[in-house]
C-alpha cells in the first residue's frame, strides 16, 4: 500500500471531520516528577478494552488558507485513512488538536507520516516546537509520542473532572529543539 500525505484544502471539506473510531485501552502511562524532570512507567491491564470518544465538532474550513492552522490528510488511493490538525499557540508552539488513523491502517507508518508533516509545517513557520495533550489511559498513543521523540512536560489531573465516568489524567507532551 502506498500512502500519501496531502495538505488539507478547500476541495477536501467533505473529508473532515470524520466519525471517531474505537481505540484499544491496554493500560496507562504512569508519570513521575522528581522536581526537575518527568519519568514514566506503564501499568498494563489484565483485560484490555476498546474506547471511543465523542465525535469532534469543528469547522474544517478553519484549516483552509489559514497561516495559523493546518490539517494534513493521509490518503490511500482516493480514500482518507487518517488526519492531523494543528495550530499556532501563544507560546510559539504548534499544538496538535487531533491525530487519527483509521483502525485498519494503524501500525503501518501512517501516524508517523502525518506527524512528520505537522512537524515540518511547524518548523517551516518558525515555531519553537510542537505540543499536544492525550490521556494517561491512551497508552498506545503515549508510546507513539514517546517513540517519535516527544517528552512529557506536565500533567493535569483535573481536566476531566466534569466527566465523572472518565477516570483519566491529561498528559502534555512536547517536541522541542
Amino acid at each position: 500500500m502506498s500512502y500519501r500525505i496531502v495538505r488539507f484544502d478547500g476541495s477536501m471539506l467533505k473529508l473532515l471531520p470524520q466519525p471517531q473510531e474505537e481505540f484499544d485501552i491496554i493500560g496507562r502511562l504512569v508519570p513521575r516528577y522528581d522536581g526537575k524532570e518527568w519519568s514514566v512507567s506503564e501499568e498494563l491491564l489484565d483485560i484490555p478494552y476498546e474506547k471511543t470518544y465523542p465525535d469532534d465538532v469543528f469547522d474544517p474550513a478553519m484549516y483552509v488558507d489559514n497561516p495559523n492552522e493546518a490539517a494534513f490528510i493521509a490518503m490511500l488511493d482516493s480514500r482518507r485513512v487518517g488526519s492531523i490538525r494543528l495550530g499556532r499557540r501563544w507560546n510559539r508552539n504548534a499544538f496538535i488538536d487531533d491525530l487519527t488513523v483509521d483502525k485498519a491502517h494503524r501500525g503501518r507508518g501512517v501516524g508517523t507520516m502525518l506527524m512528520d508533516s505537522a512537524v515540518n509545517w511547524g518548523r517551516g513557520n518558525g515555531y519553537h516546537g510542537i505540543s499536544l495533550e492525550t490521556q494517561d489511559n491512551n497508552l498506545l498513543a503515549c508510546r507513539f509520542y514517546l517513540k517519535y521523540g516527544f517528552k512529557l512536560g506536565g500533567i493535569d489531573c483535573r481536566s476531566y473532572d466534569a466527566f465523572p465516568n472518565r477516570r483519566e489524567t491529561a498528559l502534555y507532551f512536547y517536541l522541542l529543539p
